[in-house]
């Protein structure tokens, strides 16, 4: 046998070996997120304990126990994908949790629809993730930008507010909020007066707010998300903008960030979330648990990561098999019912079904904790909360 006959034995060898090791070893899931960055805040680290306190919660897996790896993407889509392939290829994980970054999410999905492994996707929040770019092994388990946008628009122009500006991020996730709040506010009879866009992680937004505040809109929407938002608003506050005249309305903030900028800056403002921690036994509970790894409530991030590797890893118990099209199967199957979700379904097109909440950050005078943030206007049922099955354009709607 020539010397290259035998390398090439040798390398098939390794590699089905590793395959079986592979097929054969512990689940692992892989939390890919920003630790240290904008999307950090109540995130992060944050999030790999929630993923953490599933795994515990579930016990053994396939008779072993889960694995979790963590790392952090730095919100470079490079970074990304160069991880999240070193995970499916090399360390043998079986699903990558979270993802914030639709960019970097979209890469994560293709990527395990390429691998035929599972992409449990919270942070990625473009509604094209179970739209057109649809895939068979990848889930969107918290809000999306359709279901933001649009409860968002509808609650707002409830409480009068007709005319809207935009502060908007500069990549998919800001311009996705734009476009679809944008359409709904027309829809029902208001007008969009313009909209800018900042860079991710931006300092300086007082040129964006003074063309705001000059467009004499009844809403200036904040259609960025944590860091970025909070930056924003507190400079619209210095610069003077009259809150009696132009309203807020804002898509992601969580509670840390109201925390610190303080009730007297942030009261009022609309968000729309699938989960607060003060919404009853169960979520308070739980938050508990939380508290006493982290030193907070958690806010939806975490806990929509936990409910989706939770239900991720009960559909594998059930199967009794990592194979990522059994397990999904399974997962569309079974209901959703744990600390955040009660009888949600995922659908064909990879959306996590569920009630969405709105929220009003409290005045100083309701407040009657630390953590005390929030009323809940409304509970925003599942059936309207999401844009419907077919009006996404995913391609696999046909074949169900």
């Amino acid at each position: 046998m020539k010397p290259w006959q035998i390398a090439a034995l040798v390398c098939g060898a390794i590699f089905i070996a590793t395959a079986a090791v592979a097929a054969d070893g512990p689940v692992k899931i892989g939390v890919l997120n920003d630790q240290n960055s904008v999307y950090s805040v109540d995130g992060g680290k944050e999030t790999v304990e929630a993923v953490r306190m599933a795994v515990e919660d579930t016990g053994p897996v396939l008779g072993q126990r889960v694995e979790v790896l963590a790392a952090d993407h730095q919100n470079k889509p490079d970074v990304g994908l160069s991880i999240a392939r070193q995970w499916f290829d090399v360390d043998g994980v079986d699903a990558i949790a979270d993802v914030p970054n639709s960019a970097i999410g979209f890469g994560v999905q293709n990527l395990s629809t390429e691998k035929k492994k599972v992409a449990l996707l919270i942070g990625s929040m473009s509604a094209d993730i179970t739209g057109s770019k649809c895939s068979p092994y990848a889930v969107q388990w918290g809000a999306d930008t359709w279901s933001m946008s649009r409860t968002l628009a509808d609650a707002v122009m409830a409480r009068g507010g007709r005319d809207w500006f935009f502060i908007g991020a500069d990549y998919t996730f800001g311009k996705s909020l734009v476009r679809e709040t944008g359409e709904e506010v027309t829809a029902k009879g208001g007008k969009v007066l313009g909209a800018v866009y900042a860079p991710l992680g931006a300092n300086d937004f007082s040129s964006f707010v003074l063309q705001a505040q000059q467009s004499r809109a009844d809403v200036i929407a904040l259609a960025n998300s944590s860091a970025d938002t909070v930056n924003t608003l507190k400079q619209a506050i210095e610069f003077g903008i009259d809150r009696k005249r132009q309203r807020f309305a804002a898509y992601i903030l969580f509670i840390s960030h109201i925390k610190a900028m303080t009730l007297d800056v942030a009261q009022g403002l609309l968000l729309v979330n699938p989960f607060y921690w003060d919404l009853d036994e169960d979520t308070r509970a739980f938050s508990r648990r939380f508290m006493e790894r982290v030193g907070h409530p958690p806010d939806w991030d975490p806990v929509m990561n936990y409910s989706a590797v939770l239900h991720y890893l009960k559909a594998i118990q059930a199967v009794g098999s990592k194979e990522a099209d059994k397990v999904i199967a399974k997962m569309r199957e079974m209901p959703v019912n744990d600390v955040a979700t009660k009888n949600g379904h995922l659908r064909p097109d990879g959306r996590l079904e569920r009630d969405l909440y709105l929220l009003e950050v409290k005045a100083p005078a309701e407040s009657t904790g630390p953590w005390d943030l929030y009323k809940v206007d409304a509970t925003i049922p599942a059936a309207k909360a999401f844009r419907p099955l077919d009006q996404g354009g995913c391609p696999l709607i046909g074949a169900h």
